[in-house]
């Protein structure tokens, strides 16, 4: 279930040359193994760029937290003592798997953390020979199931109830990052800025020039050219696609994002992306509508507060939830 950012939908951030009191200051780190943009708006140079600092340095401290890479966080804890015993973690790291739980309630199971426990069956980094069998596929999923991950409120504990489980951030870590970095600016009293995590986009404030942020909207029969531009005030976007990461087999396209309920990967869209006030939603709903197709991931949109999707299926055909309004046609 990895996310990618693909060529159809490029952000495009208008940044205006400074005015009198404020600048902007943008750098690019790659943190959590993706290209991390930030983008503040200051009074002087060396003030944002001190804030980017900030910035990375809170990367840094949630990689700690939820990557199941490095051998010592709370994440790889509780995948070591899968089946053995609960984990005590932190509040945010409770609050984070509690949330992503709920997510796999909307959404059916189509987002799923458990999904690292997935087995390797598919190679989408070397041309495969053969497709996995119905028999591989299945047990590939055995260890799958956001149903056994067991949360202890007042113990803040977390424990897996089958061993072997594991649970994995890849498609909600990058959005809550980015919203916790945001809120860190926000506390200190950083007036704008935008938070862009590997495509996991949100914004606050406005541009130097007073405009609101804006996100390009990509026409999709030509990645190059933009069609519609979408205003991002204080809140996220975030996007999800198979033009990056796929395999072709016998004339048929395989996507890399892998439907957790079966073991096989996902078909009929090209694209997806998600508009709500937190990126941490936008990036757990962007891979799941992925994975629910158009009608069921657009009558699950229909039916969230302050949430909005552009999908594009398979035949480059658009569609959009009620609040989005393009501004121009293509």
């Amino acid at each position: 279930m990895k996310k990618i950012i693909f060529p159809l939908f490029c952000f495009f951030v208008l940044l205006t040359v400074a005015q009198e009191k404020h600048i902007t200051a943008h750098r690019t780190v790659k943190l959590m193994g993706n290209r991390f943009d930030f983008t503040i708006v200051a009074k002087e140079t060396a003030t944002a760029n001190a804030y980017i600092d900030e910035c990375i340095t809170e990367v840094k401290r949630i990689e700690t937290i939820i990557s199941s890479w490095n051998p010592n966080s709370q994440t790889t804890k509780i995948n070591k003592n899968a089946g053995i015993v609960p984990v005590k973690v932190a509040p945010e790291l409770f609050g984070l798997v509690e949330r992503a739980i709920q997510i796999s309630k909307v959404t059916d199971g189509a987002f799923d953390i458990t999904y690292a426990a997935l087995d390797n069956v598919w190679k989408f980094n070397i041309n495969m020979e053969y497709l996995p069998t119905n028999a591989q596929v299945e047990k590939s999923i055995e260890k799958v199931g956001y149903r056994n991950i067991v949360l202890d409120k007042e113990k803040q504990t977390i424990f897996l109830a089958k061993k072997g489980m594991k649970i994995g951030f890849g498609a909600i870590g990058k959005g809550f990052a980015a919203d916790k970095v945001k809120e860190l600016m926000i506390s200190k009293g950083v007036v704008g800025g935008i938070i862009n995590a590997s495509g996991d986009l949100t914004t606050w404030g406005t541009q130097v020039s007073g405009k609101k942020w804006l996100v390009g909207i990509s026409n999709p029969l030509d990645a190059d050219k933009i069609f519609s531009w979408l205003p991002i005030v204080d809140s996220s976007v975030a996007t999800s696609g198979n033009y990056e990461k796929y395999i072709i087999f016998k004339g048929e396209k395989y996507s890399h994002i892998i439907d957790p309920r079966t073991g096989w990967p996902s078909k009929g869209v090209k694209s997806v992306s998600v508009f709500a006030k937190k990126a941490e939603l936008c990036d757990a709903l962007a891979t799941s509508i992925f994975v629910m197709g158009v009608e069921t991931g657009m009558s699950v949109i229909e039916q969230l507060n302050g949430v909005e999707v552009i999908i594009v299926d398979k035949n480059n055909q658009i569609h959009k939830s009620k609040g989005i309004t393009f501004q121009n046609n293509y």
